[in-house]
């Protein structure tokens, strides 16, 4: 057996420079084992094994090292082997890392993605509470995340409060910002971070103001925010009062009468805008101008029976740009783009491609309803070439405030909004197309067409499809 000693539980340099060595020496995987220990000057507690004569170097996909970075931040033990029996494949099988459906590879995609979603919680559950010593005021936090995610996610804090001094503490190490560098120091413990500050109370009041109980689903609720993260939560505290009393404040708002709307606002608003909106010179100079205008766009029928224009949410300079075909149901009520059932698929494939929907500009190539009543429901209807061509005019404001680098196109109506031409999404699907702006296109399914295949395995793969789709948009960034 030949044992190799890594500096830390997440040595990644230290693991692949061991595991070139053993498969240049062809030390099956079966006699390969890692361990974590203290450090020393060599990797191995042996002499390395000397590389076989006609062994010669190799390469492995790129797709391999970035999800081997991943997976040796997983908590499991055995994820240096699984690895290193990953690499031993590779030779004989270059492929490999494209059959999802290998076992192995099944395995590590599913540990990287346990890893993603850790890091994904580790940006939303961090709370920051504010010292101050001789130093000044900083900004402190405790977390425990699922996995060893701490390198990977502090460089987010650092673009996300670049103008603060703050530290998060966790029990694997530490990470530190001082408006410059960011430095990593030892593991920590919870008594090392505030309990609470001064500001906690105006924030409890706020997310209590916040809690919607006529949208309360518990279940969906603990999904997003397991229970495992409510003892660092300050606002947790909040939630089994909020919870309990959820019924009788539904209650207290459905019987409350509706507002009265302020008449005289509303016609000088839908004047300025169906000004702008008919003004041929107009040429909306921000996406809030733009979201304005299109409440009063006449541009086609469609407007008559949607509830409001939608138009589309995200960064002002997004290289990422996701165009769907229409608002639905949930996203013409509440005004905005893919909050419903498919937008959900489409968050979770997101958080897989690693991919942060933060970063993404989601928009429709036609920002209006399209739908016919039937009974209380009003059920989908697609929109007509004619109704997408007139709804183009706002895409292509919107492509020309955003200037995204990449466009992924979910359907064929989307495609037909982007590309102005009809395509079949099956022959295009996956591939680069160059655009007239210096952008590329993308095309791939509409995430409702994944909730609508009944058979199981058919769409678990057609899923894995679809998350395939968006890593190669994040290739073409």
């Amino acid at each position: 057996m030949r044992v190799a000693v890594l500096g830390g539980e997440t040595d990644f340099e230290g693991w692949r420079k061991a595991a070139r060595a053993f498969r240049q020496a062809d030390v099956t995987p079966e006699r390969a084992a890692f361990r974590v220990g203290s450090g020393g000057d060599g990797l191995f507690d042996e002499s390395p094994p000397p590389p076989l004569a006609e062994a010669s170097p190799f390469s492995v996909p790129k797709a391999f090292v970035e999800l081997a970075q991943d997976v040796i931040l997983h908590r499991s033990a055995d994820r240096f082997d699984l690895l290193y029996r990953l690499l031993w494949r590779l030779g004989a099988e270059p492929d490999l890392m494209r059959v999802v459906t290998d076992i192995d590879v099944g395995d590590a995609l599913e540990r990287a993605k346990n890893v993603s979603r850790a890091s994904h919680k580790m940006k939303a559950f961090v709370r920051f509470r504010k010292v101050e010593d001789a130093e000044g005021e900083r900004w402190v936090a405790w977390f425990e995340p699922a996995h060893r995610v701490l390198e990977k996610t502090a460089p987010f804090f650092a673009r996300r409060f670049t103008t603060m001094n703050w530290s998060v503490l966790t029990p694997d190490g530490s990470a530190a910002w001082d408006g410059e560098i960011l430095t990593f120091g030892p593991p920590a413990t919870r008594d090392m971070a505030p309990s609470e500050d001064e500001i906690e109370d105006f924030w409890k009041t706020y997310y209590a103001s916040t809690f919607n109980p006529a949208r309360l689903k518990t279940k969906a609720m603990q999904a997003e925010m397991p229970r495992r993260y409510w003892k660092d939560l300050p606002e947790a505290a909040l939630i089994p009062e909020l919870v309990a009393r959820s019924a009788v404040r539904t209650e207290a708002m459905v019987a409350a009468p509706a507002p009265e709307p302020n008449v005289r606002l509303a016609k000088t608003l839908s004047r300025i805008n169906r000004d702008r909106a008919f003004d041929e010179g107009f040429v909306p100079s921000t996406l809030q101008e733009l979201d304005q205008a299109v409440q009063a766009c006449r541009r086609c029928p469609l407007w008559r029976d949607a509830t409001q224009g939608v138009c589309g949410e995200g960064p002002k300079k997004a290289r990422l740009m996701i165009v769907g075909e229409q608002p639905g149901d949930q996203e013409d009520l509440a005004g905005h783009p893919f909050v419903g059932p498919a937008g959900g698929v489409l968050d979770k494939a997101l958080e897989e491609a690693g991919i942060d929907r933060d970063d993404v500009f989601v928009t429709n190539a036609v920002k209006h309803f399209k739908h016919e009543p039937r009974g209380k429901r009003r059920l989908h209807k697609t929109p007509t070439a004619g109704e997408v061509s007139a709804c183009r005019w706002w895409l292509d404001a919107e492509r020309r405030l955003v200037k995204p680098k990449v466009i992924v196109t979910l359907g064929g109506t989307a495609a037909l909004g982007v590309l102005g031409r009809k395509v079949a999404v099956t022959k295009e699907r996956g591939q680069g197309i160059g655009l007239p702006d210096g952008a590329q296109a993308l095309l791939t399914v509409h995430p409702s067409y994944l909730l609508r295949i009944p058979e199981a395995a058919a769409k678990a793969a057609e899923r894995d499809r679809f998350v395939v789709d968006l890593k190669r948009a994040k290739a073409l960034l």
